[in-house]
């Protein structure tokens, strides 16, 4: 596995109402240490998200996801989280919760090429 880095990614998705446990796949964060690498992808169809749940408030999804793209970039908008090391924000926005963002399991693999995996498995999960 020459040239290979270990990397961890969860699927982000979207639970409009908790109690009921149904969810859509709306963004992918991949983090990969030995390239210093933590982003995250994210696309909202106001179509398919209404078609789900017809009383979706997109803007409020829009703003959940915003914060965690600010955390995954460290931006000193995204708050004490952001300034954390990236493995730490990394384990800070897979720790389970019960809201209308939830995150899969964390799930491991190789890549060469952080970015490249990332729009990989973005298109594959999300799209």
């Amino acid at each position: 596995m020459s040239g290979k880095e270990l990397f961890e990614y969860a699927v982000i998705r979207w639970v409009p109402r908790v109690e009921r446990e149904e969810f859509l796949n709306v963004g992918v964060m991949l983090y990969c240490r030995g390239q210093h690498f933590l982003e995250m992808k994210y696309h909202l169809s106001a179509k398919r998200l209404r078609g789900f749940y017809p009383s979706s408030d997109l803007e409020e999804l829009e703003d959940c996801l915003r914060s965690f793209q600010l955390i995954c970039k460290g931006a000193s908008t995204g708050g004490a989280i952001a300034a954390l090391p990236l493995a730490d924000r990394f384990r800070w926005l897979t720790a389970k919760r019960s809201t209308i963002i939830q995150v899969s399991a964390v799930h491991p693999g190789f890549c060469t090429d952080a970015a490249d995996r990332l729009a990989g498995l973005f298109d594959t999960l999300v799209r």
